[in-house]
């Protein structure tokens, strides 16, 4: 303008530098493209087959052999629908889901049809539901909840406390123990102040310690075995010390290329044993193959965290990260003696339903999230 071109001209002239209205949207287009993780998907589908493992080696067939393949179709199926679903509108139901994690726990208290192991369980069919299936409504409701700034600390200590309690009944406190550390991991990453996090995290902190105490002193010979059993298995070899025993044992006899011999004498080769077991048969090179790609998942999903700017996508993040390592770490560390033994699964690979579909559950809200961390915008702020 100032060079004495016309106001059209200058228009045309800038249209011009900066490219056709229509290639200009083919660029953006392709900018804000959803995109999809090809490397987490290819390690979910290696992870997936690795988990047949157990039932062809130790000749499960026919029913659990089927009952494997559904697991597998429903678990691919939950990543599918997940990695689909736009993340950004599950923070608006933060509430619901927090509801049905609520109902689920009442339900296997006040209903339960069968028992596994000490713990509750409403079995329909194939299908068993445990404590495990409420905490992945658990972790998107608090996703939704630590990133609301409106919602009141005493609001936010109550809702934590009511569900503590609700997982406090049945015997085992391993899912109960899952729950603390991914709600308390989420807590750290979130936004909230300072002191409302200090306040959150001391205060069921304290009321767990004294639930601890009074559980310990009525039951003080109980734990006091266990826990010697673990310390020192030697002293209690016919007792609490078995199991650590005979898994070291197993262990030490794998070799790099197996035994291929029966693993019936460890206790749930293809569940929570599975780690022992599959390296007691293949040996020492499967056990390294194994924590090699559960560990490239581990890595995988860091990096994704790094790259999410998006503070609902960013806890999401964190918080199934988090559910993910955990297992992964205490099941690897415990069939190596430095972790006491609990019922916890290995990701992908321990046989069952609802540990396929709890993870893959994850592994969808993960590729959601990194489906649209180039889209920016909102689809609406929690209130």
């Amino acid at each position: 303008m100032e060079k004495g071109l016309s106001e059209e001209v200058a228009e045309n002239k800038a249209v011009e530098q900066m490219g056709s209205p229509s290639k200009l949207g083919r660029e953006f287009n392709k900018l804000h493209k959803p995109k999809v993780d090809w490397f987490l998907l290819i390690l979910l589908v290696a992870a997936m087959g690795l988990g047949f493992l157990p039932v062809l080696a130790f000749g499960y067939m026919n029913d659990l052999l089927m009952n494997k393949v559904i697991s597998v179709i429903l678990g691919i199926a939950t990543v599918v629908v997940m990695m689909l679903t736009d993340y950004r509108k599950l923070e608006r139901l933060g509430w619901l889901f927090y509801a049905i994690g609520v109902l689920i726990l009442l339900m296997l208290y006040c209903f339960p049809n069968a028992w596994m192991l000490g713990e509750p369980i409403i079995k329909i069919g194939p299908i068993a539901i445990d404590r495990l299936m409420a905490v992945p409504f658990f972790f998107l409701a608090w996703a939704s909840f630590f990133n609301n700034s409106r919602l009141k600390v005493r609001y936010l200590v109550a809702l934590y406390l009511f569900s503590l309690y609700l997982f406090l009944f049945g015997s085992d406190i391993a899912t109960m123990f899952i729950y603390i550390v991914m709600v308390f991991v989420m807590l750290w990453w979130s936004r909230l102040g300072k002191k409302k996090i200090v306040t959150i995290t001391a205060v069921p902190i304290c009321l767990f310690i004294i639930k601890v105490f009074f559980s310990v002193a009525s039951a003080k010979t109980y734990y006091l075995e266990r826990f010697l059993g673990y310390i020192n298995p030697e002293s209690d070899a016919r007792g609490a010390g078995f199991m650590y025993i005979r898994l070291k044992e197993k262990m030490s006899s794998a070799g790099w290329f197996g035994t291929y011999g029966d693993v019936k004498s460890i206790p749930n080769p293809d569940t929570d044993f599975v780690f022992a077991s599959l390296t007691y048969y293949y040996g020492y090179w499967l056990a390294l193959i194994l924590v090699f790609v559960l560990s490239l998942f581990v890595a995988r999903l860091i990096v994704i965290s790094y790259e999410i700017n998006d503070r609902y996508g960013k806890l999401l993040l964190v918080g199934g990260l988090t559910l993910f390592v955990f297992q992964f770490i205490y099941n690897v560390g415990m069939i190596l003696g430095l972790l006491p033994l609990a019922a916890i699964s290995l990701p992908f690979i321990s046989y069952g339903l609802t540990p396929t579909v709890f993870h893959a559950l994850i592994m969808g809200i993960v590729l959601s999230v990194y489906r649209r961390k180039g889209i920016s915008f909102r689809i609406r702020k929690t209130p």
